[in-house]
This record gives structure tokens, sequence and C-alpha cells, in this order.
């Protein structure tokens, strides 16, 4: 089964995880609003995502951990494979917008949850460096995948590791910076349009962005 958007559907076992995950980080975040972040505990956090503290710990091993959030590793995600399969006849950057769809697909689409987490980061700058290690680790098996993708394209690629990993990055960089600006323009939405939707159509705009370069 997919979505009208053609992602494949989580079965009920994946969707009921991520929900709970969600239920967790969500006490958290509405805990630390209410009370101050310090205060907070574990048994707070379960008790109010309805959980047992085990059950807790079995997603999340602190309550900074659950704070931070979590990016899905790209092993993960469905649009990970065929945006390796695609091939020349795909362009890659929208390709790598299809399969960054995919990953906010897994990503909490909860906004006010998501600036209540803002929030927090810009408070405690400990919590804000871990969530920029976890952003960067993202990007790292970005890069990685990108670089997969240029060697089928490119066969060449593979005999020069410096080329491919510089071109890799490159890629990677204008990926990553456009689902932070989707991130960012769907976070302070006034509409009730979709992170998905957000996503989309960053990678719209940054299409006809450098189709307009080009014809210039």
């Amino acid at each position: 089964m997919t979505t009208s958007a053609g992602a494949p559907v989580p079965g009920l076992r994946e969707r009921k995880r991520r929900a709970t995950r969600r239920a967790i980080q969500g006490a958290v975040l509405s805990l630390a609003s209410e009370q101050g972040y310090e205060h907070v505990t574990i048994e707070e956090i379960s008790a109010r995502a309805d959980v047992s503290p085990r059950t807790f710990f079995n997603y999340f091993a602190s309550k900074d951990e659950a704070v931070v959030g979590d990016v899905p590793s790209l092993v993960d995600v469905d649009g990970a494979g065929e945006f390796l399969e695609a091939g020349r006849g795909e362009n890659l950057l929208l390709g790598l917008g299809r399969l960054l769809d995919a990953v906010s697909s897994a990503i909490s689409d909860d906004r006010a949850q998501s600036q209540r987490r803002r929030i927090l980061l810009r408070e405690h700058p400990a919590l804000f460096a871990k969530r920029m290690a976890v952003l960067h680790e993202f990007e790292d098996e970005l890069a990685e995948l990108v670089a997969r993708r240029l060697t089928i394209d490119d066969p060449e690629l593979a005999e020069d590791p410096d080329a491919l990993a510089q071109r890799s990055r490159l890629v990677a960089l204008i990926g990553f910076a456009t689902l932070r600006s989707a991130y960012r323009r769907w976070i302070d939405a006034a509409d009730d349009r979709s992170l998905s939707s957000s996503v989309r159509e960053a990678f719209e705009q940054l299409d006809a962005t450098l189709a307009s370069t080009y014809r210039s």
C-alpha cells in the first residue's frame, strides 16, 4: 500500500513503534514547557506518554535523547533503494528530493511539538549540540548514499575517490540545506501544510531556480 504521494505506508507494527516514540518525545517536551526541563523525570515522562519506564528505555537511553529526537537512518527508508536504482534517467536533485520526502514522512509531523523542541534546544546549548551531532551523522550517511548513486550513474568516478567524495558531499549539502529550509518554512507556517509537502515544494523550487540559471 502507498500514500497518494507514492511513498509506501509502514506496517501496523512500525506505525505503533513510531507512535510510541512520538508520544514519549511529546511528553518530555510538554512537561519541559510546563515545569522546566531540569525538573522533568523519567517517571513523569512515562506516565504522560502512558508507557512504563522500562518501555521508555526501550526507545531512548535518556530524557536528553528523547528531547533531541532522531532522524531515521537511510538504511530504513524505503526510498533509498529507489534512489540508487533510478540511474541517469532521473534528475539527481529531484531524486534526492523524493528520498528526503520519504525521510520527512518518518519524522513527527506535529508542528507544535517541533516548535517546543526548537525553544528547548535554544534554551539549552548542550541539547542543541547533541541535536547538531545527530544531524551531522545524517548528513554523513546521506553523502555516502549519494556517492553510491554517483558511481552507478558514472562508474568512472569510482576511479577518483577524491572527486567522488567532493561531489557527493556537495550534493548532500545541497539536499540537506533544502531539507532544512523546508523544515523551517513548515515549522513557522500558519497553514496546515504537512512537512512532506513542504519538502516537495522546496525541491521543486530548487529545480526551477537551477533551470532558470541555466537559461540565463
